[in-house]
């Protein structure tokens, strides 16, 4: 079966035959794409749960190896410091002493007071997903992008400012240069409405070229 379609939201994905549907249209529309396919293999679903604890967890993330970000997560669950009213009322000590900054302390607050109902993002376009997460100190384009192509699996959302994508980009494309994300969005443009398919095989196509993780 393949993605499902929502007038407002749009292709959805949500089993890896959507993910094949989406890689053969790839490879009609741009040829190395299909090279890409053809080095890379199925494509891995990397689905998540949405909600809040998602968002926490990419603040958590960000700009820390996968392993310390496992350490944190695991200290503030065991601390009981996950949910929102917990985190709103910890005050800093208690937050780094679980290993967060102060300042991923101040968004990790301010995620838990934003009252984001996160329900009615399933149902909203992307756009308008992507307008109320970044809205949130701590959130950028870049995680909400992650989190509609990941947590609710829309199919055409791209995230051009990841540096791996720009750099399997360059790499497929065989480029002089990493295209930067204005550039990486516009090259994208052709490949609707199978952008989220096209990260994941650029992704995946980083690990073989790089042999190493893109993302967590």
């Amino acid at each position: 079966m393949g993605a499902q379609t929502d007038l407002r939201v749009g292709r959805v994905i949500h089993s890896p035959d959507c993910l094949a549907e989406g890689a053969r249209h790839l490879a009609r529309v741009e040829p190395r794409f299909g090279h890409a396919i053809s080095a890379t293999g199925p494509l891995p679903l990397r689905l998540r749960a949405d909600g809040y604890e998602a968002l926490l967890d990419a603040i958590v993330s960000q700009q820390v190896s996968v392993a310390a970000a496992d350490a944190i997560w695991g200290r503030l669950d065991a601390a009981g410091l996950t949910a929102p009213g917990a985190v709103l009322a910890a005050d800093d000590e208690a937050l780094r002493a679980c290993g967060l900054s102060r300042q991923k302390a101040r968004y990790a607050r301010a995620l838990a007071g934003a009252a984001i109902d996160y329900a009615a993002l399933r149902r909203q376009p992307t756009d308008e997903v992507i307008a109320t997460l970044i809205a949130v100190p701590g959130i950028g384009r870049w995680t909400a992008e992650i989190y509609a192509m990941f947590s609710l699996g829309r199919a055409d959302v791209f995230a051009p400012g990841d540096l791996a994508l720009q750099e399997s980009a360059r790499l497929l494309f065989a480029l002089d240069a990493r295209p930067r994300e204005a550039v990486l969005r516009q090259m994208a443009e052709p490949w609707a409405p199978w952008r989220a398919v096209a990260a994941r095989l650029l992704w995946a196509y980083y690990r073989v070229a790089k042999e190493r993780e893109g993302i967590r």
